[in-house]
């Protein structure tokens, strides 16, 4: 491989997600001098936007309103890719990977255009009526990408059935930076300490945005359900949106019974300390979890998890955790009590078969290989 490679990214950087910590992984990963990214949010500008160009990328804004496409924006993401000219357009989710394709539609030259779907299809009628429109759209015009990356096998299955092209298909799973996410009795005592919880409370946790799909909800009813057979536990919920302002989070505490156990912090930078703080991670997804990066995270942080069976989940856990149905509080309930009831040890050799699964088949390192690979050979065939 000589020379630079030019990659253009076309994404919406509103909240931060699994895909925008993964492209923001990828392009740590993958840097000068072999490389140079340039980031495109279709969006306007927004405090993940600003996080991107903190970290030293180049990042554009097209400056559309949400579910609010329009001409100009394609004709304005169409004038950047002219200007850069890169060697590959690279969509990331269905809005990207629309929008990049569209943009490309009457070039000169046949510029090679990836796709990446994040997230699994359980039901149409679970998304927004616009993204519902895009997920349709992309179905005919799947056959124009050169590539689709999904990062789960689940999701695979479910957009080929639904008409998405069969023979682009390729898996790249998510990829975790295991310096980064690692074991850490410091922040297991220092987290303690902040949210004046005992030492020897049992701390879950949740680490997801606010969406219907991550099914908060649900988590909440499991929490009332455990504390009534365990009462030294606290919950810890991280994410955009996660807060007692929000009207959805304002109720749920309303509601609950056991809220001076739970702490919602919102949005946050250190997730890998708060991670590592956990005895016990959760993911409660009801649908659209494709790879759940809070579940490899804290695997690699040596943290036993708990997670619905929604996309790659079951895949991702191993034996290393336990996977309940999606819903299922008293299933959620049930997993809980056994990693509470085996004690710290058992626990904590959990944790320690967690993290080497991760070193072994999720490193950051072998996946972005595998996306320079791809590109390498992207590029060869053009």
């Amino acid at each position: 491989m000589i020379g630079k490679m030019k990659l253009l990214h076309v994404i919406v950087l509103y909240n931060i997600g699994g895909a925008e910590m993964m492209l923001a992984r990828l392009v740590g990963a993958l840097g000068a001098p072999r490389y140079e990214h340039v980031v495109i949010s279709l969006g306007r500008e927004t405090s993940l936007t600003a996080h991107f160009r903190d970290s030293g990328v180049d990042v554009r804004c097209i400056g559309l309103e949400r579910g609010r496409p329009s001409f100009a924006g394609l004709w304005h993401l169409r004038r950047i890719i002219d200007a850069e000219q890169p060697d590959i357009l690279h969509g990331w989710m269905y809005h990207g990977n629309l929008a990049a394709t569209v943009a490309t539609i009457g070039t000169r030259h046949r510029l090679p255009v990836l796709w990446s779907i994040r997230q699994s299809l359980y039901s149409l009628q679970a998304e927004k009526a616009m993204t519902r429109l895009v997920i349709h759209a992309g179905k005919y015009f799947s056959s124009r990408a050169h590539l689709i990356l999904y990062n789960s096998e689940t999701s695979t299955r479910q957009h080929e059935a639904y008409g998405y092209c069969r023979h682009k298909s390729l898996v790249i799973p998510n990829g975790f930076d295991t310096d980064c996410f690692k074991p850490d009795s410091e922040a297991r005592r220092a987290v303690r300490a902040e949210l004046r919880i005992p030492k020897d409370s049992i701390l879950i946790g949740l680490v997801a945005r606010y969406h219907p799909m991550k099914d908060h909800g649900n988590f909440f009813r499991a929490a009332t359900l455990l504390m009534e057979r365990h009462s030294n536990v606290h919950f810890l919920l991280i994410g955009t949106g996660v807060t007692e302002e929000h009207r959805v989070f304002a109720r749920l505490m309303h509601k609950c019974v056991v809220r001076d156990r739970i702490h919602l912090l919102g949005e946050r930078q250190d997730i890998p300390r708060l991670t590592a703080a956990l005895d016990i991670a959760c993911s409660a997804s009801a649908w659209g979890e494709g790879f759940s990066n809070a579940i490899g995270e804290a695997m690699a942080c040596a943290v036993p998890c708990v997670g619905t069976d929604v996309g790659d989940t079951r895949k991702i856990i191993g034996d290393t955790g336990f996977v309940v149905p999606p819903g299922d509080a008293e299933a959620l309930v049930a997993a809980w009590c056994t990693l509470i009831e085996c004690g710290r040890q058992c626990r904590g050799a959990l944790g320690q078969r967690a993290r080497w699964r991760i070193l072994k088949r999720y490193s950051l390192a072998a996946v972005a290989q595998q996306y320079a690979q791809v590109y390498a050979r992207t590029t060869g065939a053009n």
